[in-house]
């Protein structure tokens, strides 16, 4: 099985994915004390809720990073900038995206923030990069975050890889990385002929196997972390995930829950918060973290 356990310090670095999918994508990263959310695809009732399982609240989200401007990256995205006043941090490519979305109800004003990608900025003693990455939305980000000595890279919505991606990932101590689909699994569901064209196209999702080629390619000893991103619900299954994406690595001799900690991400629950330092297995599980997205709206 791909379910390994979770470290729980005191200090650091953490990391909590609330959900990961076509029905939503939300992820947490910062200290006890305060952090960023990237992305804001579900309810920003469910966002709270997961912070406050936390011990945090909006009051300690010192921004949201936004990768895209697809529905099920940005729903909360208005109601967060607007009426909790967090700062919604994109490129202004990006923010007419957003502006263009009926998913967003209520449209950004006052608490846009802009960045250009390429160029690194600082957030709060967060070192932060962006990429470009090849999805169907206006632009596509992935972010490199740079605290405490650590390097963290979330990489989703991928439809093809190119160098600077690859790059990032053989920086990369804990790495997000979307393993979209099986390409198998998808070509004989139930989509029409048009939706599995755009997820196979270049500018659609990555699979499994693809994800499994780019960590065999560029895997380095400093990676700890690999967290599988976006999976489908109709397309995929976490331990068709895993199991693809294992055996690549063990082309090169990385063993999962030996060598690097793998694990695909919840889709609509809220995961573990994982500690993310220099150390690899093992690790304790925290119970009763998983809650069932509510899609209710704050009003």
């Amino acid at each position: 099985m791909y379910d390994f356990f979770v470290r729980m310090d005191q200090s650091g670095l953490i990391f909590r994915c609330f959900a990961s999918g076509s029905s939503g994508n939300c992820y947490y990263l910062g200290t006890r004390q305060r952090g960023i959310l990237i992305d804001a695809g579900i309810s920003a009732r469910q966002i709270q809720k997961c912070l406050r399982e936390m011990g945090l609240d909006f009051q300690n989200i010192m921004g949201v990073l936004v990768t895209h401007d697809h529905a099920d990256h940005i729903r909360a995205v208005g109601t967060l900038g607007e009426r909790v006043h967090l700062p919604i941090y994109t490129t202004a490519l990006i923010h007419e995206g957003i502006d263009r979305n009926y998913g967003v109800r209520e449209k950004l004003r006052t608490s846009r923030r802009y960045f250009e990608k390429g160029q690194e900025w600082e957030l709060f003693g967060m070192k932060i990069n962006t990429f470009g990455i090849e999805h169907d939305s206006t632009d596509c980000l992935g972010y490199s975050i740079d605290y405490l000595g650590q390097r963290f890279v979330i990489i989703t919505d991928c439809g093809s890889v190119n160098p600077e991606m690859e790059a990032y990932v053989r920086t990369a101590n804990h790495l997000v990385i979307e393993a979209n689909h099986d390409e198998h699994m998808l070509l004989n569901g139930p989509y029409p002929t048009y939706l599995k064209e755009r997820i196979l196209s270049p500018r659609g999702h990555q699979s499994n196997a693809t994800c499994g080629e780019v960590l065999e390619r560029n895997y380095h000893k400093g990676l700890r972390n690999i967290w599988l991103c976006h999976l489908s619900l109709e397309n995929n299954d976490p331990q068709a995930a895993f199991n693809t994406v294992k055996s690549y690595l063990e082309k090169i001799d990385v063993l999962p829950g030996k060598d690097i900690f793998l694990r695909p991400l919840e889709r609509t629950v809220a995961g573990p918060v994982y500690q993310l330092n220099d150390n690899v297995l093992p690790m304790e599980e925290i119970p009763g973290q998983a809650n069932e997205i509510d899609e209710q709206w704050i009003d």
